[in-house]
């Protein structure tokens, strides 16, 4: 995936002025060097303890290293998004986005089954930098859910150690 160019067309929703607003990837992620990464669910233990928090934490440096935006996916609905988001403080530093019908998650090939665990179908957890292209930089998947190689710092190590073009 490293190389390739993200697909514009997939849907994802987000809170505009208020309301929930369907959006394509392409008219969020296009024209800026984005940092996207994403959960298996909001509100679950390792992504409300440490993946969400850190980015929200460390949003300034990721920003000076490069990136012009931070965005969080997961296979929820826009409200769930939008109350996680809230509880972390992600105002200014983390755009959440709701991939409840998992357009984006389906189209990276990043759907799993979580259904063992009472959870569904959701997204794998991963990270990836986007060019303004929307040329992917990096992809790193942690495949047994565990946060590590898709932690803030290590996104950071990345931004700071490949500056934009």
């Amino acid at each position: 995936k490293v190389g390739s160019t993200l697909d514009g067309s997939a849907q994802v929703f987000q809170f505009v002025d208020g309301k929930t607003a369907a959006v394509r990837v392409d008219s969020i992620f296009s024209g800026k060097r984005c940092v996207v990464f994403a959960v298996p669910g909001a509100f679950t233990p390792t992504c409300s303890s440490k993946h969400l928090p850190g980015f929200v934490s460390l949003a300034d440096d990721i920003k000076a290293a490069g990136a012009d935006e931070i965005f969080c996916v997961s296979v929820n609905d826009p409200f769930v998004l939008r109350a996680w988001g809230e509880a972390h403080n992600v105002a200014g530093k983390v755009t959440m986005l709701a991939d409840g019908g998992a357009s984006l998650t389906g189209a990276l090939g990043m759907l799993v089954d979580r259904s063992s665990n009472g959870m569904g179908m959701r997204s794998q957890r991963y990270a990836m930098v986007l060019d303004k292209t929307m040329k992917c930089e990096t992809f790193v998947v942690d495949p047994s859910g565990a946060f590590g190689d898709t932690a803030a710092e290590k996104v950071l190590e990345f931004l700071r150690a490949n500056p934009a073009a």
